[in-house]
């Protein structure tokens, strides 16, 4: 049975200066009226314009090299970054996924004029990708992915559907999941390659999903005989399925597993200000102590990516964890208010609960279901 692995990490001083940094500059972005903050702000919550705030500060971007518009950082430096965004409710929607797993993505796979071209540009808050994995049939179970890239002379053919793709309608690019042979019976990760697509190209269609809030970062993308150049096949032709594992796990294993509702607990803890019971107080504690825990989580698996290691179980247990967290914190605090009159809620903490409640359900699906995640590590600890 293996073991996980969750390395403890030691405080570092130059890392709280840019904490403080941070703090600093979200404090007046939020002053001067340039956003509302918001829960699930680095999914639904988009500006463009302070993208391009953020990039001309240096804060996308940071772990790769300045030849391709990085800055040379460690990924525990850009864990600041995502902890402090998160926890503001800043709009970071829009650069968010293209700094998270598709520039090192590129890194990795991308032609040395796709690195020049595009990685400055994410870098600067000006260019956005969109994932492409979950379709209407193959959610949870990728491997039934259906939409195909077929081999032509002009270089990939894409036909079929993509869904519940955040923030498509506002992205430059896709990264996605496509069969480009047929599966295997005793193998359906064979034939699955990734493959970038510009989402400027005729035949893609975006279509936005409206949500419970009334939000439409949600889409759904078709292609209609797409055509996309040969290297914009990322990495080898049927190594998708690895590839996109060692994606999930810097998707599954980040702050935003559990900090994406705490503008929500602080919002309700100002305004809770030495009017909480007993019972408000015990809540308070338990959340806390599972914020801490699974910060230091998380931290650890920052460390493991900085040593150049893909927890995949380990990242699986962090979103099976923080998304029962996220979930339960929005329900807790709502109890919480009970010590305070509905009507002394003020303008800011009534917005907030109601964007916190209607966008919780989500939080079990995106990145893997709760069951696929209890499979990964029941799986790692050898139950199945």
């Amino acid at each position: 049975m293996q073991r996980f692995n969750f390395p403890v990490v030691q405080p570092d001083p130059a890392l709280e200066e840019l904490r403080s940094e941070l703090q600093a500059f979200l404090s007046e972005e939020r002053k001067a009226g340039n956003f509302r903050p918001e829960p699930e702000c680095w999914m639904a919550s988009a500006d463009p314009e302070f993208s391009k705030k953020m990039g001309k500060r240096g804060w996308i971007g940071l772990t790769w090299s300045s030849q391709y518009g990085g800055h040379d950082k460690s990924a525990l430096e850009r864990y600041i970054v995502t902890e402090e965004t998160l926890r503001s409710g800043a709009p970071v929607g829009a650069h968010w996924i293209a700094d998270r797993q598709h520039a090192p993505m590129l890194l990795k796979h991308g032609t040395e004029e796709q690195k020049l071209d595009i990685l400055p540009r994410i870098a600067a808050g000006e260019c956005y990708f969109a994932i492409g994995l979950s379709e209407p049939g193959a959610g949870s179970d990728l491997a039934n992915v259906k939409t195909k890239a077929e081999k032509v002379a002009e270089g990939w053919k894409i036909n079929g559907q993509k869904i519940w793709s955040s923030g498509a309608h506002i992205s430059h690019y896709m990264v996605a999941l496509l069969r480009t042979s047929p599966a295997d019976g005793r193998n359906r990760h064979v034939g699955l390659s990734q493959i970038m697509i510009d989402l400027s190209l005729p035949g893609v269609t975006i279509k936005p999903i409206v949500d419970l809030s009334g939000d439409a970062h949600f889409n759904e993308v078709y292609f209609e005989d797409v055509i996309v150049p040969d290297d914009c096949l990322l990495g080898e032709e049927g190594g998708g399925w690895a590839q996109v594992t060692g994606e999930l796990a810097m998707e599954r294993s980040g702050p935003e597993r559990f900090l994406s509702s705490y503008i929500t607990l602080e919002t309700a803890l100002y305004q809770l200000s030495g009017k909480m019971g007993s019972d408000s107080h015990a809540r308070l504690g338990k959340l806390i102590a599972s914020l801490r825990t699974l910060k230091g989580m998380s931290w650890g698996i920052a460390n493991l990516l900085k040593q150049g290691v893909s927890p995949e179980t380990e990242a699986a247990l962090v979103k099976d964890l923080g998304n029962r967290l996220e979930n339960n914190l929005t329900m807790q605090v709502r109890a919480m208010l009970n010590d305070l009159p509905a009507e002394d809620w003020s303008p800011d903490m009534r917005r907030i609960m109601n964007i916190g409640v209607l966008r919780s359900p989500p939080n079990t699906l995106r990145g893997g279901t709760t069951e696929v995640m209890r499979g990964i590590t029941a799986r790692q600890l050898g139950l199945r």
